[in-house]
């Protein structure tokens, strides 16, 4: 394996400092060519300093000239603004760009990092969730490859490797079930924002935190999955696993299961997604079964936990319905984590922008982004309402 430049698109966040992590583990193998961030312009001079990338940018402009004065004179570019994600990514060097940006901002430097034929490590299940149909058609026009890091689906892909010609009849995405596993309505009326964000299994920045205790980010993954297996709706089920051992299983035409298991520690993921088709050795913690005598299963509560049940119809529905679930979530969790939302207040805010937002059959990549502005819109306005 010769060495691979990366890319890194929200390197300040948990994603991007655990694929740093990576990045450190295997200097022999992997190099960083471009880091961005969102804002925190602190945490992106330290980690230009330590990496030396050819390029950073930060979106946020207030930071743009402390990060200029604290790279001047290094053979670092600085650039600002969500543009120069879409520059940045067609540098020549680059081999594999690392999407971790939060939300549907991700989608256009995945675009523009597709048609320039960089292979894509996709920690962002928006992109796809907004406008699969459209990224997946690009990714066999353009022959790259489109590597999940999501744990689920890196956990789909690693089973179905010398599987390219057995069909698949179902897979299983499983779900930790969040902080608030077993819980009722009535006990989610009082919620806050502290309590949704102790996860028990993972450690993750706030918005896939919020959106795993609602489940709205397994109806992502489910919305994921379906475009980057090429799988019918009634083909992906979903699975409360709380121990969090096994990240997804994959059901075959004869009725015979694989399972990937592992502890929960997105570096795993992070790492095979930058080193396939290789599998190097690491110094991560092993699981042992003697420290998890027991997995169990549950069936995911979609009744109480209505933002599951929102993704699946979404995806069934088609068009730009799951473009416009995902829009209204961001809005909502961003009310949530700013106290003007309840919890359950935010799958009523999804669901009443469902409705508001008449439905566009076959949307254009224009239509999705002008589709996705206009459901925040819609979305805010309805916040008062709630």
């Amino acid at each position: 394996m010769k060495k691979r430049n990366i890319a890194i698109l929200g390197s300040t966040g948990s994603i991007g400092t655990q694929a740093l992590d990576v990045v450190r583990a295997f200097p022999d193998l992997l190099a960083v060519s471009v880091l961005t961030a969102s804002c925190n312009a602190d945490l992106l001079i330290a980690q230009a300093m330590e990496f030396r990338p050819k390029a950073v940018v930060l979106v946020n402009p207030a930071g743009y000239q402390q990060i200029k004065d604290a790279l001047a004179g290094l053979d670092i570019s600085v650039f600002c603004g969500e543009e120069a994600l879409e520059e940045v990514v067609q540098e020549e060097t680059i081999d594999v760009v690392l999407n971790a940006i939060v939300g549907s901002a991700g989608l256009k430097p995945t675009i523009v990092a597709i048609k320039n034929g960089k292979d894509i490590a996709l920690a962002n299940k928006e992109t796809l969730v907004v406008a699969g149909e459209l990224i997946m058609d690009l990714v066999k026009k353009h022959q790259i490859r489109m590597l999940p890091v999501d744990s689920e689906h890196s956990a789909i892909f690693q089973c179905l490797v010398g599987e390219e010609a057995n069909p698949i009849e179902k897979i299983y995405l499983t779900a930790s079930g969040g902080p608030f596993r077993g819980k009722d309505q009535a006990f989610l009326q009082t919620v806050t924002k502290l309590q949704a964000l102790k996860h028990p299994n993972w450690v993750m920045g706030a918005k896939i935190t919020i959106d795993s205790a609602s489940l709205m980010n397994k109806g992502l993954e489910v919305i994921e999955a379906k475009w980057l297996f090429d799988l019918d709706v009634e083909q992906i089920d979903v699975v409360v696993h709380p121990q969090s051992i096994i990240h997804s299983i994959v059901q075959f035409t004869d009725g015979s299961m694989k399972a990937q298991m592992g502890l929960p520690d997105m570096k795993l993921p992070i790492q095979h997604a930058l080193t396939y088709p290789l599998r190097k050795t690491n110094a991560f913690e092993r699981f042992n079964f003697l420290n998890h005598p027991t997995l169990t299963f549950e069936t995911a509560d979609t009744d109480t936990f209505r933002n599951l049940g929102l993704a699946y119809q979404s995806l069934r529905e088609g068009g730009d319905r799951p473009c416009v679930l995902n829009a209204a979530n961001e809005v909502a969790v961003a009310a949530f984590l700013e106290d003007k939302l309840s919890f359950l207040g935010m799958s009523d805010l999804i669901e009443a922008t469902l409705c508001q937002q008449k439905k566009v059959e076959n949307p254009s990549l224009q239509d999705l982004l002008a589709i996705d502005q206009q459901s925040r819109i819609v979305a805010r306005d309805l916040i008062s309402s709630l």
